[in-house]
This record gives C-alpha cells, sequence and structure tokens, in this order.
C-alpha cells in the first residue's frame, strides 16, 4: 500500500504543471508535497528497481497483475530518477565526474518523459489502488 501511495504522490509531481494547468485548485495539494520531491523521487527509483528485480525474479507468474507490476516498476524508475536526481546526483555522483556527466546526459534525455511518465504513474497507481481494495 506505502508503494501505491508513493507512486500517486510521484505521478503528481512529474506531471504537476499539466495538472495544475487543467485544475488550478490541485496547486494547493502540490505544492504542501513539492519540498519532499527529491526524497520521493530516490524512494520511488529504489522502489522501481526493487519492482523490476522482483519482475524478473518472478517472470513465472506471467499475467495481468504481473505486466501491470513491471511497467509500474519501470515507470517508478524513470519518475523517481527525474524527480530525485538533484539527491541522487549529490549523495552517489558527486564524487566520479564521469557517472555524474553520464547521469546528466541520461536526465535531459528523460526529462521530456517527465509529464508523460508522471501521468501514467498517477493511472497505474490509481489503478493498483483499485486493484489492491477490491481484491
Amino acid at each position: 500500500m506505502i508503494g501505491i501511495i508513493i507512486a500517486i504522490l510521484g505521478g503528481l509531481l512529474a506531471s504537476s504543471s499539466i495538472i495544475i494547468a487543467k485544475k488550478p485548485n490541485a496547486k494547493e495539494l502540490i505544492d504542501k508535497i513539492t519540498p519532499f520531491q527529491g526524497w520521493i523521487g530516490v524512494i520511488l527509483a529504489f522502489w522501481g528497481l526493487w519492482g523490476l528485480i522482483s519482475s524478473v525474479l518472478n517472470i513465472g507468474n506471467l499475467g495481468l497483475y504481473w505486466m501491470i507490476a513491471l511497467v509500474v516498476a519501470i515507470v517508478e524508475f524513470v519518475v523517481g530518477f527525474l524527480l530525485g536526481y538533484g539527491l541522487i546526483s549529490k549523495y552517489l555522483l558527486e564524487s566520479n565526474e564521469t557517472a555524474k556527466e553520464k547521469g546528466n546526459a541520461l536526465r535531459m534525455k528523460l526529462t521530456r518523459y517527465q509529464i508523460p511518465a508522471g501521468l501514467i504513474l498517477l493511472v497505474l497507481g490509481i489503478l493498483s489502488l483499485v486493484l489492491f481494495i477490491t481484491g
């Protein structure tokens, strides 16, 4: 359940500009979680990485839930990386200039996908919540 909540928050943050443009009253909610963007991103990136590993290890369970979990994990990792890049760079890439440059290059390539990935993550988070509640 925590993973679902983090996915929904990450989706909201990643797609915040388009959400605010469509629903100006959502700005209040998004402003409350924006200070935690970096940490939500880092948690989301690691959660997505763990989900990818789990999906590969459980490939024998191929089905609807497995496919949703795999897509959620991929999108969580991408959105998490984009939202948490500042903290990731500060704590993991700072000491290695080559890694820092490669990380920044990857971030630049992925930035154009941030809003669509955020919207996808938001929808998948809500779908996961519905599947979790129903059973």
